[in-house]
């Protein structure tokens, strides 16, 4: 029988995905673990149906004691960097969601945890790396078809109505109420920086002053953001939390050779890409339609169009081939750490900042 990793997981919101990788030979689930009773018991009777019995915990320490290779970490995203130095302190091989760090005394903190144990695995749990066109984006820029990347930008709309939200959805101690929009970029940075091979350098960051959703307590909910690259491109990103925006992501990149962007007139889940090529007669004008969404066709979709299933099936392989993590430590900070010094450049005026290669 080929080689499986065990996996445990911690935080049973967004950790709930691990259902999407039930009955793979590569990776099984053994063990849940989450601090609110009702979401452990709702949880546990759920999966213990599909797959069956499953060690359950309330405390993520007695978790790391049980029977796991590895760990998926999927809590509130305070806990993320304490989580995983236990875990890898323990012996687990680590998936970590984002955001990967809250502060650049974390980025350091993580790091210094991860190289101490270069015997296990440690991955970033950016999805939006699998979704289906970024992975069609980043074969066409590693083949030249866009030449060097002069701008890239992204844009992420996560915009309710105000009048929907409730107070109990979004207590005062919850991180989205009181965490900057801008820090929580990776969504959009982490897949721009992983198709041109590329980290950023500097930022300036300005968020407006108009908030008007009463459950926000703090921190603002909307900034954009412009990067400059090692490579010497331009990144913007706009992040807009509190706005009537809806829920989308647009991407577009211009490069010496070609230019791509997503279809703003389609929700991601079906929108195509329009590209341009230098080689390609024509397209100057016309542009080339691209007809790749987030989704694999004729594949199983799970969660976030099938990119929950492949980012927890490719930490699997890494462990059980013993390859490089997919998206390692540096690159989970690289997508993460600029969004922080954003925020900063934005309390301070918009100044430009220098971003601290970790």
């Amino acid at each position: 029988m080929k080689k499986q990793v065990k996996l445990g997981v911690v935080g049973l919101g967004r950790g709930a995905i691990v259902k999407d990788i039930f009955g793979e030979e590569s990776i099984r689930l053994t063990a849940i673990c989450d601090r609110n009773p009702k979401i452990l018991e709702k949880v546990s009777k759920e999966f213990t149906e599909k797959v069956g019995p499953l060690e359950t915990y309330d405390n993520f320490e007695d978790l790391l004691k049980g029977d796991i290779d590895a760990v998926y970490i999927a809590t509130e995203a305070i806990d993320h960097v304490s989580y995983v130095i236990k875990a890898l302190d323990a012996g687990k091989h680590v998936l970590s969601e984002i955001p990967t760090v809250n502060s650049l005394e974390e980025a350091k903190a993580l790091k210094a945890a991860v190289a101490a144990h270069p015997e296990l695995k440690y991955m970033a749990g950016e999805n939006c790396c699998y979704w289906a066109f970024i992975q069609a984006w980043k074969t066409m820029y590693e083949e030249g078809k866009f030449g060097q990347a002069v701008y890239a930008e992204a844009e992420y709309l996560h915009g309710k109505d105000y009048r929907e939200f409730k107070e109990e959805d979004y207590p005062k101690d919850h991180w989205r109420t009181f965490n900057a929009g801008i820090k929580y970029l990776t969504h959009d940075l982490g897949p721009l920086l992983y198709i041109m091979d590329d980290y950023c350098v500097s930022v300036t960051c300005m968020e407006p002053d108009v908030e008007y959703n009463p459950y926000v307590y703090g921190g603002n909910k909307n900034g954009v953001a412009l990067f400059k690259t090692a490579k010497g491109a331009v990144i913007r990103i706009l992040t807009v939390f509190d706005a009537y925006v809806g829920f989308d992501h647009n991407f577009s990149l211009i490069g010496t050779r070609g230019t791509i962007e997503t279809d703003k007139t389609k929700k991601l889940d079906d929108a195509h890409s329009f590209a341009r090529f230098a080689d390609i007669p024509g397209t100057l004008d016309d542009k080339v339609d691209i007809p790749v969404t987030l989704k694999f066709p004729s594949e199983d979709e799970g969660g976030h169009g099938g990119a929950d299933k492949k980012m927890l099936l490719d930490f699997a392989r890494c462990i059980i081939e013993d390859t490089p993590s997919p998206i390692d430590v540096d690159m989970g900070i690289r997508m993460t750490l600029p969004g922080i010094i954003a925020h900063e450049s934005a309390l301070q005026g918009g100044v430009p900042l220098e971003i601290p290669q970790i």
